[in-house]
């Protein structure tokens, strides 16, 4: 209670809340206005609960792809081009991997290269969603079947991609949190009210005809999975803030005394790179059904892309005649999340690079020698504890399909609790806790400071 009286009473911090609410309103508004010249068909909207690649793709666009709004593509074109950008930095492209080198400079020359390849990209994916959309009968068009009617469509689409990066800019800038990652907060959180509203219809209103009995027992159905719900919130909130210190001691600053050892430490996060590696993830599992479209009209169709739906499994031949079901979605979308956990560890703490200015600040780890030693068991500590957040990640994510897999709540597959979404919730939502956290204890220093 007192830290939301603290909130209140901070005008920063309120001014901030109110802008990124406006902001995410706007983009709510986007969201419902259909793009003209399409007609959208009722089933398009029953698909986004089935973990298929439009599901994937409205999940990035803000839960926008349901209406085919001007914001369908969200921001999955951005974050393709960001995966892009910083593997190519490494070590890839020297061009790129210098500017990662040069500070806010070479930051700002990446970001420009991102926003450039984005374009791109987004107009690649525009075209591609469009043709998928019409073979599958998601869309129809009331314009003429050109050249120029897609162009049209392209550009409407490309501009409400850019229109949906530069808000999410203005979020970071002005408002709470990265702005990317509030956008897809916000579509996540969208989803929520529906989720338990038909659970209280699968386990209760729809019981309430079947006598008392049936209506205790739904009760308690109920209540097991809200409980089920906040558990999994509970262990992400664990993961997410768990860390690894390891004791660090500084050269002619009373390294000796015990207090001091306790009071340095180098902290590794158990998830570091947050919920960047499912946005990612997501993100990559949504490029084959746009390359399908531009193969043929029946590509996307094909039996081949169930590959990339952690949701569809495929019928296996053995030598021997005899069938089994593999599904391959679920093992690559687990293993992407698990590579880009690595890749972001690895981003956030270079063991080189802090071997390197522990040397020149005169720090040590005790009992480690300075120089490749440090770098060698830095590396190894951050292996393990990144290993830790992978599965922990991976697990989460694969959860809803398990359940499916299980039967767990029989024909209702949205009722499948964990997966991307709730890790993008959680996840955001810590961060917004410390961004806030942070700009309240700079409002009391300041206060004290004016004292």
């Amino acid at each position: 209670m007192k830290k939301f009286v603290s909130i209140f009473k901070n005008k920063d911090i309120v001014n901030r809340i109110f802008f990124t609410i406006m902001i995410l309103f706007v983009l709510r508004i986007g969201a419902v206005i259909t793009v003209p010249g399409v007609k959208v068909s009722d089933e398009l909207s029953n698909i986004m609960n089935s973990g298929n690649s439009f599901a994937l793709m409205d999940l990035l666009g803000g839960g926008a792809l349901a209406n085919f709004s001007v914001f369908a593509l969200g921001v999955s074109p951005y974050i393709t081009a960001q995966i892009i950008i910083q593997l190519l930095s490494k070590d890839v492209l020297p061009a790129l991997t210098e500017l990662s080198k040069q500070g806010e400079y070479g930051r700002k020359k990446m970001e420009m290269a991102t926003r450039y390849l984005t374009l791109l990209l987004g107009a690649v994916q525009g075209y591609g969603m469009i043709r998928t959309m019409i073979n599958q009968g998601y869309i129809s068009l009331t314009l003429a079947d050109n050249f120029w009617t897609y162009a049209y469509i392209v550009t409407i689409l490309l501009a409400g991609a850019m229109l949906t990066m530069w808000l999410g800019d203005q979020i970071t800038e002005k408002g709470l949190g990265n702005g990317i990652s509030v956008i897809i907060f916000a579509g996540c959180v969208r989803s929520l009210p529906t989720q338990i509203s038909t659970a209280w219809s699968k386990w209760i209103s729809g019981n309430v005809d079947y006598g008392s009995t049936q209506m205790i027992k739904g009760a308690f159905q109920f209540a097991l999975y809200i409980l089920a719900m906040l558990a999994i919130c509970a262990f992400v909130v664990f993961t997410e803030l768990s860390q690894r210190r390891i004791p660090v001691q500084h050269a002619g600053k009373g390294g000796s005394s015990p207090s001091m050892a306790r009071a340095s430490f180098l902290p590794i996060k158990i998830n570091s790179a947050g919920v960047i590696p499912v946005i990612f993830a997501s993100s990559i599992l949504t490029a084959p059904s746009i390359i399908a479209s531009f193969i043929s009209s029946d590509a996307s169709n094909a039996q081949w892309l169930k590959v990339f739906n952690y949701n569809s499994t495929m019928t296996m031949t053995n030598f021997d005649g005899t069938t089994w079901n593999m599904n391959w979605g679920l093992f690559i979308y687990l293993a992407l999340i698990i590579a880009f956990t690595f890749f972001y560890a690895e981003m956030q703490i270079d063991p080189e690079k802090l071997a390197d200015n522990f040397q020149k600040s005169g720090s040590y780890i005790p009992g480690i020698r300075p120089g490749k030693e440090t770098e060698r068991y830095v590396g190894k500590v951050l292996n393990r504890v990144t290993f830790i957040g992978a599965m922990s990640l991976s697990i989460i994510a694969a959860l809803p399909v398990v359940l499916v897999w299980a039967n767990a709540f029989g024909n209702d597959t949205s009722l499948a609790i964990g997966g991307t979404g709730l890790i993008i919730i959680v996840g955001v939502a810590i961060e917004l806790n410390s961004q806030i956290e942070g700009l309240i204890a700079g409002k009391s220093y300041d206060q004290v400071k004016e004292a």
